[in-house]
């Protein structure tokens, strides 16, 4: 069913993720495949760990709102996850918490406000900006999309869609970089023709978003 009403309540948001973890799971080795060519081949098997860790932790929480579910994931992740993706992840998580508060669900907007918070949270961990051949190659675009997609009066669906498409476009652009961040960017120009892993997993975590919350019925 079409998110028509726009309501993210804590079930939605469950789906949201063990959909991500779903994704993560079936794509764990092309994950680790994309981490071996420039990184330390470990991506697809630390956030396959971490999903699972989160999920577990979710569903031991079922009453659990959008603000305190999110903080739950964003601590798993970073206590789960190795190498820079659990800490970059889990501050994704925790600034979305923050966002959204102990209020009761998030409307459109309320989740657009929380990822772009939880957008700024990695940039700032990371000290990484667009280009730098990193998840917000992907991620940013994806929130701008959301957000314009929503500020010109679309659908939840329609906007996720829209935001999904960024995310791989953003990811797809990331062959073509030099990296400059990460153990990538030792290997400076050789870094080109290889897409970031990073930017990878971030695609699943919004295409993820569309095919979970653009299709709740958005009831409490």
């Amino acid at each position: 069913m079409t998110n028509t009403s726009n309501n993210i309540d804590g079930r939605a948001l469950r789906a949201w993720l063990h959909e991500f973890a779903r994704q993560v799971a079936e794509n764990s080795d092309h994950l680790t495949a994309l981490d071996s060519e420039i990184g330390d081949a470990d991506h697809g098997s630390n956030m396959h760990r971490g999903m699972a860790a989160a999920v577990a932790a979710i569903d031991a929480d079922p009453d659990a709102g959008p603000g305190p579910l999110l903080k739950l994931v964003g601590r798993t992740l970073v206590s789960t996850v190795g190498g820079a993706a659990g800490p970059l992840y889990g501050t994704l998580f925790l600034r979305m918490a923050a966002a959204a508060g102990d209020t009761g669900p998030l409307d459109a907007a309320g989740f657009a406000k929380a990822l772009r918070a939880g957008l700024e949270g990695v940039v700032a961990r990371g000290r990484t900006e667009i280009g730098d051949k990193t998840m917000v190659d992907a991620l940013a675009p994806a929130v701008d999309a959301l957000e314009r997609e929503l500020a010109a009066g679309a659908v939840l669906d329609t906007a996720l869609a829209a935001a999904a498409l960024a995310a791989a476009a953003g990811r797809d652009d990331t062959a073509g970089r030099v990296a400059r961040k990460g153990r990538a960017s030792y290997l400076g120009e050789r870094s080109i023709g290889h897409q970031d892993p990073g930017s990878a997993s971030a695609t699943l975590l919004v295409e993820a978003a569309a095919a979970a919350l653009g299709t709740v019925d958005g009831q409490a």
